[in-house]
Formats: C-alpha cells, sequence, structure tokens
C-alpha cells in the first residue's frame, strides 16, 4: 500500500467514498474558510495548536520543520487578531509545511499569496496578536464545531477540507 500523492484526491470525491462511514473516522469542516496561500490543494498529517489571540507557538511550530504536515490552529474563531502573517507563511514554506489552517485570522495577505503553502483562514485582519507564550499544542482541537485530533490527515481542494482518521491509500 503507498500514500496518494497531493495532486491524485478530490475532497467531493472523498465524500462520495466516505460519507456513510462514522464520524470519528471522517469530517467535513463547514464552507466558511477562504484561501490566502498560493497552494490551493493540500494535505498531510496533522500537528494541533490551541491559542487565542497570540500566536507564540504558531511561531515556534512554523519555525521548525514541517516534514509535510498541516498546522492546524484553534484561534478560537477570532476576528480581532490575525494569527500568521508574511514572515511566518514564508517560514512555513520554507520549512516544507504543507498546510496551515487557522480558525481565525491572518494578516500580510498579499506576501501569503506568494507563499508556496496552503493556507485557509476565516478572513484578513490587519491587528497583530499579543505574545504571551500561551496556548497548548498537540491537543484536540474543535475547529468551527469539528473535532480535530493531532495525527488525523486533512485533505484540502477548491471543494473544501476534509478530516480523516488514516491517510488515503491504494493497493
Amino acid at each position: 500500500m503507498q500514500l496518494i500523492n497531493p495532486p491524485q484526491f478530490a475532497t467531493c470525491d472523498l465524500c462520495d467514498a466516505h460519507k456513510n462511514e462514522a464520524s470519528s473516522k471522517f469530517k467535513v469542516l463547514p464552507p466558511v474558510f477562504k484561501n490566502f496561500g498560493h497552494s490551493t490543494k493540500f494535505c498531510g498529517k496533522v500537528v494541533t495548536i490551541q491559542c487565542f489571540e497570540d500566536n507564540s507557538l504558531v511561531k515556534a511550530a512554523l519555525d521548525s520543520a514541517g516534514n509535510g504536515h498541516v498546522l492546524v490552529i484553534d484561534g478560537g474563531g477570532s476576528l480581532r487578531r490575525a494569527l500568521l502573517g508574511g514572515n511566518l507563511g514564508a517560514a512555513a514554506a520554507r520549512n516544507q509545511w504543507a498546510g496551515v489552517v487557522v480558525d481565525g485570522c491572518v494578516r500580510d495577505v498579499a506576501e501569503l499569496a506568494r507563499c508556496h503553502v496552503g493556507i485557509r483562514a476565516l478572513a484578513a485582519m490587519p491587528m497583530p496578536t499579543e505574545k504571551r507564550g500561551a496556548g497548548q499544542t498537540g491537543v484536540p482541537v474543535q475547529i468551527q464545531g469539528v473535532w480535530v485530533d493531532p495525527g488525523n490527515w486533512l485533505y484540502a481542494d477548491e471543494d473544501g477540507m476534509v478530516i480523516m482518521s488514516a491517510a488515503i491509500t491504494t493497493n
């Protein structure tokens, strides 16, 4: 069995194939996220951060090797502060993160559009965060009402984002 390369999946096909599976194995994120990165299609194993209006842990994560993973950030849906900007988007691309999903805001939109990484967030907001070192990493997070666990797999394309308990494989 081998992993399917990112260009070989479509979220619509995944939904067709898994629509009757238990919710713990297959979930669809609500269609409220906008694309801000250069890559509109991405997938990878999930790494999680829970933080609120403080991106200290986000910076630490994106400054480390991404190994093709997707960082899922539970920012509590805040529309008051941006958890990701141009410098962190560039770090994500440079450190080989496949994508970043922010349940919150981003800034430096023009810079993010040039970053060769998938970036999804609720909205743009120019206000930066406070740096308090608050939050948690590697914990289950709730993104727009959907629970996402570290180690899940996230698949994103132009049609949306799905969460799976395991990677897609072929025989």
